[in-house]
């Protein structure tokens, strides 16, 4: 048997589905997206590790590459084998900051247009919904207060819809924003400690690097 409630909901959301008009399509699409985006970011940050293992531990990996795990032991590994000179090292760095950081920010910036289109969509709804009012005052014989009832319902409906999307939106934008920060000092701090690791060999597995 059916919950009389959840009935109610879905008939009740079916109603401000059709008097939100044509442009609730395109904004359902639209949050389909963000979300999407969004869930997919979030998963990326969560395997990457590097906020849920300590310092202490994966600066003991630096010292000992071989004992390293997960994605961070990876990264430890790339950076210390077959490397010569400061200089290799930090070219490690490069390269794996190249192959993470920009596709992040890219994906942010993605994700940043597209919240910021939602409470512009739901404006163009407000535009929309208010040319349907005045259209039907002005070839309207009877019935006014229906015709006005429906273009206002659709201009309100529609901006209502584009504030619930972007509102979140925009703070899971900071959120990703604040972890690809996180991910960018941490990468920073693997550097910085792997290069006094390599400083501190003896000289002959080294070579003096001058700028």
């Amino acid at each position: 048997m059916e919950d009389p409630s959840f009935v109610g909901f879905l008939k009740d959301a079916e109603t401000i589905w059709n008097d939100g008009g044509p442009l609730m399509y395109p904004l359902a699409l639209l949050a389909f997206v963000i979300y999407f985006y969004a869930l997919e970011m979030l998963i990326y940050f969560r395997r990457e590790e590097y906020h849920a293992i300590d310092e202490m531990t994966w600066g003991g990996w630096i010292l000992k590459p071989d004992t390293a795990k997960g994605t961070i032991g990876d990264i430890i590994r790339y950076s210390q084998t077959g490397v010569n000179t400061l200089r290799d090292v930090e070219s490690r760095f490069e390269e794996i900051k190249t192959a993470h950081l920009p596709r992040v920010q890219r994906k942010i910036i993605f994700l940043s247009i597209l919240v910021t289109v939602s409470p512009l969509m739901g404006l163009l709804g407000t535009v929309m919904g208010m040319l349907t009012t005045f259209k039907g005052l002005a070839h309207s014989t009877g019935q006014v207060i229906d015709v006005v009832a429906k273009g206002i319902s659709e201009a309100l409906i529609t901006t209502q819809t584009g504030l619930i999307i972007a509102i979140p939106g925009y703070i899971l934008v900071y959120m990703l924003t604040r972890r690809r920060q996180e991910q960018a000092a941490f990468l920073e701090r693997v550097e910085s400690l792997t290069l006094q690791h390599f400083n501190r060999l003896p000289k002959s597995q080294q070579e003096a690097v001058k700028v």
